[in-house]
């Protein structure tokens, strides 16, 4: 029993001093019918490591990897080259063998990490205070509503259009657990992101906040101030979210334009796609004032008893360590490796080096957008993107998606596939283009794109 080490007569001893007669007590409070009582159907038996090895790989196989096609996907989740020296320092032993700093004395090299991490997440979305990372950003996002919602004591989040379907599918299932009311709709395949019907909501609303994306699921860019404005005049919060934080090299951040919290995703920098996961969610706040609010952890830095520099962590609200009715989160530990790895790459690049990524990213994605649209029955919908923007192809998106990956190209994500019930959408296809794709790719998609709709 590898796994589990106990004998009998452990578990035996185990049970007598808690009182139960035997294990399935401890399970009362689950109905019987949902006992597993048999196998489960159809689950191959044991096998030897080789054979394993032999029928994982054949499973493998199926997969078309990113490195092997011409790659266009996004809508939240981005292939960037990540230097192979993030992955040599990330291994470290100062970093591999604190995950989780307990102990500020022998955790001085994660603690560090984090509060520079702090630091480059605070510069990156023109905010205050930036804390130790979140699970993922969809979780962030919600934390954000939630924390806004403890700041004006209202209970109404009114979402943006272009926020993230995933997003909205986390922020309505968190909602059914704290009575918070959620206003969402669809977008408009448009360049016109819908921001005068937003303001009109706001201002006929009393919300605890306004949650918008920047660059926005269609890859739609705007400014944010206006709404910013209308969201404080109703004494609502701001919340922006960000899945593509290359895009900051390029474009002004949501602090600067008046964003109250701005949360995202951190994985196009330094961690890659790994099949949706493990992610890294960023959180930061632009007003000093609401840093006690924040759920998560934040490091700060300080001296010790022999004025050397060093490191702890200084607020960490969470339910181990304060009374549970206090906490602002159960954040009990953050993405630390992956958190990590931004750091190390962000460091590696450097002011300089991110504006140089993001303004590779926006040049390769105009040239996508206009060798698309050149072919007869595509349209760019977008007038204003960053890497990332849409298309709208003459039938059903997912349909032509499959048709490309069947020739080794995985042209972008189809809206059919985020918005399956959203009939006048079906024809919609997100396009990103990183510095991960050469011009001969774009070439490629547009060609491949050309011969299935012939």
């Amino acid at each position: 029993m590898r796994y589990l080490p106990l004998t009998d007569a452990d578990r035996g001893e185990m049970l007598a001093k808690i009182g139960a007669p035997d294990v399935d007590a401890l399970f009362a409070d689950v109905a019987a019918v949902h006992y597993l009582r048999e196998p489960i159907a159809d689950l191959p038996g044991h096998a030897s490591e080789m054979a394993v090895e032999r029928h994982m790989r054949r499973l493998s196989d199926k997969n078309l990897a990113a490195g092997d096609a011409a790659f266009f996907l996004g809508a939240g989740a981005y292939r960037h080259h990540v230097p192979a020296s993030v992955d040599h320092i990330i291994q470290r032993g100062e970093f591999l063998t604190a995950y989780t700093p307990y102990q500020p004395e022998i955790a001085q090299g994660t603690l560090q990490m984090l509060f520079e991490f702090q630091s480059q997440v605070a510069r990156l979305y023109g905010c205050a205070v930036a804390n130790a990372s979140m699970y993922d950003g969809s979780t962030a996002c919600w934390e954000a509503i939630v924390m806004a919602s403890r700041i004006t004591k209202r209970n109404l989040a009114i979402l943006h259009e272009g926020l993230h379907p995933h997003y909205v599918s986390t922020i309505r299932t968190m909602a059914k657990f704290t009575g918070d009311s959620v206003a969402d709709r669809a977008p408009t395949l448009s360049a016109d992101a819908g921001i005068d019907a937003l303001i009109a909501e706001i201002e006929a609303n009393a919300p605890s906040c306004v949650v918008v994306q920047y660059p926005d699921i269609l890859g739609r860019v705007y400014d944010l101030a206006p709404i910013a404005e209308a969201a404080h005049a109703k004494g609502a919060l701001l919340i922006a979210v960000n899945t593509e934080p290359v895009a900051l090299g390029a474009l002004k951040s949501p602090g600067e334009m008046g964003a109250d919290i701005v949360v995202g995703e951190g994985q196009a920098i330094g961690v890659g796609l790994q099949f949706g996961g493990p992610y890294l969610g960023l959180f930061a706040v632009r007003d000093p004032k609401h840093v006690r609010q924040m759920p998560g952890r934040l490091c700060g830095e300080t001296v010790d008893a022999a004025g050397k520099r060093g490191f702890v962590l200084t607020l960490s609200t969470r339910e181990q360590h304060i009374r549970r009715e206090k906490a602002t989160s159960n954040i009990c530990t953050n993405s630390g490796l992956c958190a990590l790895a931004f750091s190390v790459h962000m460091t590696l690049l450097g002011e300089k080096g991110l504006r140089a990524l993001a303004a590779e990213n926006h040049r390769l994605a105009c040239l996508a957008a206009d060798r698309l649209a050149r072919i007869p029955g595509v349209a760019v919908v977008n007038d204003v993107f960053f890497n990332e923007f849409t298309v709208t192809l003459p039938g059903d998106a997912r349909a032509i998606v499959r048709d490309l990956a069947e020739r080794k190209v995985l042209a972008g994500v189809s809206l059919g596939r985020l918005y399956p019930d959203e009939d006048q959408l079906a024809s919609g296809l997100i396009v990103a283009v990183t510095e991960t794709a050469s011009e001969d790719d774009i070439e490629t998609l547009a060609a491949a794109i050309e011969e299935v709709l012939r």
